[in-house]
């Protein structure tokens, strides 16, 4: 026979247990697990950060309105520290735990080195990362959730080019995989163009001293400088080109005219002119709607990044309740060539489709920033 305390105190545990299977909407099933691995410390931390929460907060809002399919979505987060070596060992770690879909990286140089251990695995991978090479080499469980290169160039070039009126560019980009693949891409839409590429200077990453590039953008007659580098160093260039007078034209990608980056410049991005695939400031009621959701949430505004991790999970859900069951492998056919509107999942927050490498293509924005902040002047249509 049971003492009484030991009885009263099973009693508990079992009427705890019984309420909790009452719970209209409770999580009946294990949960979905998704892994991310991230840049939360070093020279990525921005970037890897917003990424992360964004994922975080995605999987906040699936859960209250009762996960996928009737499962709780759990995200265990993994720091990459900025290191490809480190990465690729945090992603084997967090592959041991068999996640449903794995979230990460955002430096391309990190996702190059890790991406073949997700496809060993046989586990969906969504990167943020940009390069180009990165769903060019025939990987089908790489996703992106923003542009690559190799559709970012064509349009922003095209604005350089036709919408500024450009004749001469000096290039400034940091000598890693995100910036050699937009270095390359760049200079070559540019030739095609008729553009002429007058300075084509090399930076490392974390660097801070801007001074001599900036001196030889501006000896080199560029009527415009297209600066290709990561958040701080382009905040650090900005001010520099500021600081010696530049009176050309600054243009370039959403790197440079993140939330982040302006928030570092200060003034010094204002006048800045440019292309985003993404835009916290997207005239989207939807956009506008998790944007405010987030910065309640961590008390900061998202840039790009944070907009990628959000949407990645939201496609994570509308593509596995679209095949009706969790199949990894079935998720991987079910994405390439999809399309998902915000009819169908309102938290992709706009149009979107899949090709068959990898890549996606949705609405996108030319920008000016003014008084610190991105102003959107027209926007893109899908396909163009």
């Amino acid at each position: 026979m049971l003492r009484k305390p030991i009885a009263v105190a099973v009693a508990a545990v079992l009427a705890w247990a019984l309420h909790l299977t009452a719970v209209p909407g409770a999580f009946a099933q294990d949960a979905v697990k998704i892994a991310c691995v991230a840049e939360l410390s070093g020279g990525g931390t921005v970037s890897g950060t917003n990424f992360r929460d964004g994922v975080l907060l995605a999987a906040k809002h699936i859960n209250a309105s009762g996960g996928i399919m009737g499962r709780k979505v759990a995200v265990t987060t993994y720091d990459s520290q900025s290191n490809p070596g480190i990465s690729r060992a945090q992603v084997t770690k967090a592959l041991d735990d068999k996640p449903y879909v794995l979230f990460g990286t955002v430096y391309s140089s990190s996702t190059k080195v890790n991406m073949a251990l997700a496809q060993e695995a046989g586990v969906p991978q969504i990167t943020g990362s940009e390069a180009a090479e990165i769903t060019e080499q025939g990987n089908p469980y790489i996703f992106r959730t923003s542009f690559g290169q190799a559709s970012t160039m064509p349009k922003l070039v095209g604005y350089i080019k036709d919408g500024i009126k450009a004749q001469k560019v000096a290039v400034i980009w940091v000598n890693d995989a995100f910036g050699k693949g937009g270095r390359d891409t760049a200079v070559a839409e540019f030739e095609k163009r008729g553009v002429k590429v007058v300075a084509d200077l090399s930076t490392e990453v974390q660097q801070v001293d801007f001074s001599a590039e900036v001196s030889k953008s501006k000896a080199s007659g560029a009527d415009v400088v297209f600066p290709y580098l990561h958040e701080e160093e382009a905040a650090r260039l900005l001010k520099e080109l500021r600081k010696q007078g530049y009176g050309g034209t600054i243009s370039g990608d959403t790197s440079l005219t993140s939330s982040k980056t302006l928030e570092l410049a200060g003034g010094a991005g204002d006048g800045v002119l440019g292309f985003v695939g993404l835009s916290a400031d997207a005239p989207s009621p939807l956009v506008k709607k998790m944007v405010k959701a987030f910065e309640d949430e961590y008390k900061y505004k998202p840039d790009h990044n944070g907009l990628k991790g959000y949407i990645g999970l939201y496609v994570v859900k509308a593509i596995t309740e679209r095949m009706g069951k969790f199949d990894q492998a079935g998720f991987i056919k079910a994405l390439h060539g999809a399309k998902i509107t915000t009819k169908d999942e309102p938290g992709v927050l706009m149009d979107l489709s899949y090709d068959d490498k990898g890549d996606l293509d949705r609405e996108s924005f030319l920008i000016k920033v003014v008084n610190g902040a991105q102003v959107i002047t027209g926007t893109i249509p899908a396909g163009n």
